[in-house]
């Protein structure tokens, strides 16, 4: 394991300025294309697994939060509200009382549910300067946040299909989860008084959990102030764990903005909210995979794809057509060019990079390419097209996969 803080900076993909604020990192090109490229990831992975994407302000009143239970359980962790026009406004905390406003803004059917409302939304935390760290704690958050608005005999279907989505998403980053946790309430103040709720929840996760045969541990404390929830836990190389991922079943929020659903029956009848991140905040998700890959991650996530180094300025013309056509066929590609020095201190200044393409007079008589894996494998001379082809492929696949 790397440490992201010092290796984001290395390699020029985040940093932080006084100015700005503690906890208030900003992205840099580089950083910007791996997040890009994460975001794109988990937009397609939930349009295919049926969601349907929204968009809500960062900014409610706070009245939607007192409703929602965050102002009496959880304001030492949200920053204080703004007078607005005579209203009194907050930076959200989380997403899931815009999303229960979204939900209720119609009236709806048991035809619609499962209901999968997502969103790559920003939300705010006010977390104590003493634990704030690089990407893994900050106060701006954007959040891979989804709301599902089920029945109850669909919560279980929906909380494994999110577990899948979880799985799935983890092999093509190329990590790994630590341990699955059952996160329950503990004592104190913190939780909503309902016990019946919390069994009922609680039950439910424990079904899916033993259903899909994943080990876990139960661990009192730890759940959302509204509901129990699955918590996807990743390790630093230290041993310190953080949650990336969760799926959590509540009762609570639908009862208090009073959500509802016509059932085959013709009677109203009250939805379900299960709450899921895939890859959680991003992050965190990039802090871990700064630290997994050492700054080598896997192609479709690299901030340059393909670097192409002609060996002289006499081969430069075909090293910028072929970045060309990397870029139209969605390829990240730069030119590593003379100026920048010696042949061989390029290839090592580029060895993060997943595919080196080095032309030479040959290469650039013939619109071949010498190349090298980033793994240290050099395949055969390839015509330009087949390499951006086979590049393509790969990243297309969003695998581990370096060479088909």
């Amino acid at each position: 394991m790397h440490d992201h803080r010092r290796l984001g900076r290395e390699l020029d993909l985040f940093d932080t300025d006084p100015l700005m604020g503690a906890g208030l990192p900003y992205w840099l090109p580089d950083g910007a294309a791996v997040r890009h490229a994460l975001e794109s990831y988990i937009r397609e992975s939930e349009r295919r697994a049926g969601y349907r994407h929204v968009h809500s302000p960062v900014l409610g009143k706070r009245e939607l939060y007192e409703i929602s239970g965050h102002w009496e359980h959880y304001s030492e962790d949200m920053f204080p509200p703004m007078d607005l026009g005579g209203e009194q406004v907050v930076l959200r905390p989380s997403l899931c009382p815009h999303h229960a406003l979204i939900y209720r803004s119609r009236a709806r059917s048991h035809r619609e549910l499962p209901l999968r409302l997502a969103e790559l939304g920003g939300m705010y935390r006010a977390e104590l300067s003493g634990v704030l760290g690089g990407l893994t704690r900050v106060r701006s958050i954007q959040l891979n946040d989804a709301h599902i608005f089920c029945s109850l005999d669909q919560v279980a279907e929906e909380a494994r299909g999110a577990l899948a989505l979880i799985r799935r998403a983890y092999e093509a980053m190329g990590i790994e989860a630590a341990r699955y946790r059952l996160s329950l309430p503990g004592a104190g103040g913190k939780y909503v008084t309902d016990p019946a709720m919390w069994q009922r929840a609680g039950a439910l996760l424990v079904e899916v959990l033993e259903a899909e045969g994943i080990p876990y541990e139960a661990q009192e404390g730890e759940a959302a102030f509204y509901g129990p929830k699955i918590d996807v836990q990743i390790a630093d190389g230290a041993g310190r764990e953080a949650t990336l991922s969760t799926v959590q079943v509540d009762f609570h929020q639908p009862a208090r903005f009073d959500l509802s659903y016509i059932g085959a029956d013709g009677a109203k009848h009250r939805p379900v909210m299960v709450h899921r991140a895939v890859i959680g905040s991003v992050e965190r998700a990039v802090a871990h995979l700064i630290e997994v890959h050492g700054g080598a991650f896997p192609a479709w996530l690299a901030p340059v794809q393909v670097a192409v180094l002609p060996v002289s300025d006499a081969e430069l013309p075909q090293a910028e057509e072929l970045v060309r056509r990397c870029v139209e066929a969605g390829l990240r590609a730069e030119v590593a060019a003379p100026v920048q020095g010696t042949l061989g201190a390029r290839i090592r200044a580029a060895r993060l990079v997943p595919y080196q393409a080095v032309i030479g007079p040959a290469e650039a008589a013939g619109d071949q390419v010498s190349v090298r894996l980033r793994d240290g494998r050099r395949p055969v001379a390839l015509p330009a097209a087949e390499l951006i082809a086979r590049v393509g492929a790969v990243v297309g696949a969003q695998g581990a996969e370096l060479w088909p």
